[in-house]
């Protein structure tokens, strides 16, 4: 198989690096024959975001013969596609040529107009651009990668790993795939999903606003049952003027975000603590274990453990001291 990899002045070495790390150990370990091409809008050479310049990179000319075009990233800001290369991807895709836009890369991807009237993701902190730039576009903003037959979308940076070796498993097996991430020393399946890693707020920007004490209370009483009612009554307004207001200042429910805030002091015990799961379940407020982890998983995509085992803080340290 031949891959043809996007590259542009800016690109990091460490995106530019990843399909190919991935892809050449298919051909290292010799299990098939699959070769990577740089290219970029002109043949030449790119200057990464490090100061490197990489020469030998291809004109667009290099997707001709591709099997699968990556596009490993993109500027977020600043910087157009270019018809050039929006029409070549147009044409590879009408072709059958795989399309891969990972982390940013998958902006690039939907200004082609391949993911009209799709599901996408990309980096999380991209997400609500995307979604902008691209009404007709769903983007599931928690997924790590979303294969769609013919294109796949991959979330920020490390999770264009995980979609690359995701290629290998749909190609050649898992066995391959396996045999390729204990080579590179990665783990062949991540648990979970990009929501995980997204950083969330503990308190939103309300100071001022009639509800702003009523969230100040609500973060020290996590722990307690919580009801809008109460909610209502420390703001001094009614139920119903509250639940409008609530929207307004924070863009949710007062529900949705007393179970985000419970959420996030769940990740920080789970961070940083060694309570049982039970202790934390009655530190957060979720009352039992089982509705804890219900909404754990269902909020990031892993069980409480799983995530305790990724994110310990205090395991870190031990590690680096």
């Amino acid at each position: 198989m031949k891959v043809a990899i996007y590259a542009f002045d800016g690109a990091t070495m460490f995106h530019l690096s990843t399909p190919q790390l991935v892809f050449d150990e298919v051909r290292r370990q010799g299990v098939a024959d699959w070769t990577c091409t740089l290219f970029s809008d002109r043949a030449g050479s790119i200057r990464t975001a490090e100061g490197y310049t990489v020469e030998g990179v291809q004109g667009l000319a290099a997707m001709d013969e591709a099997d699968m075009v990556v596009l490993p990233s993109w500027e977020r800001r600043g910087k157009e596609v270019s018809p050039e290369l929006r029409r070549s991807l147009q044409d590879a895709h009408q072709r059958g040529v795989f399309i891969a836009g990972l982390c940013l890369g998958a902006i690039v991807v939907a200004d082609a107009g391949i993911l009209a009237g799709r599901t996408a993701v990309t980096h999380w902190q991209a997400a609500d651009e995307l979604a902008a730039r691209h009404p007709d576009i769903t983007v599931d903003a928690s997924a790590l990668y979303v294969d769609l037959g013919d294109v796949l979308t991959s979330a920020g940076t490390a999770s264009g790993l995980d979609a690359c070796l995701h290629i290998v498993r749909t190609r050649l097996g898992a066995d391959t795939a396996n045999h390729v991430a204990r080579s590179l020393v990665v783990a062949p399946h991540r648990d979970g999903g990009q929501a995980q890693y997204i950083e969330r707020p503990v308190a939103p920007n309300v100071g001022g606003h009639p509800v702003a004490d009523s969230l100040e209370w609500a973060l020290t009483h996590l722990a307690m049952e919580i009801d809008v009612e109460q909610l209502a009554s420390r703001a001094h307004m009614s139920r119903r003027s509250y639940v409008r207001a609530f929207r307004a200042a924070t863009g949710t429910t007062p529900a949705a975000w007393v179970r985000s805030r419970r959420l996030d002091e769940t990740r920080r015990l789970l961070e940083t603590t060694d309570l049982s799961i039970d202790q934390i379940a009655d530190a957060s407020g979720f009352g039992s274990p089982v509705t804890l982890r219900q909404n754990f998983l269902a909020a990031f995509g892993c069980t409480p453990s799983s995530y305790r085992r990724r994110f310990d803080a205090r395991a870190l340290t031990s590690r680096s001291t």
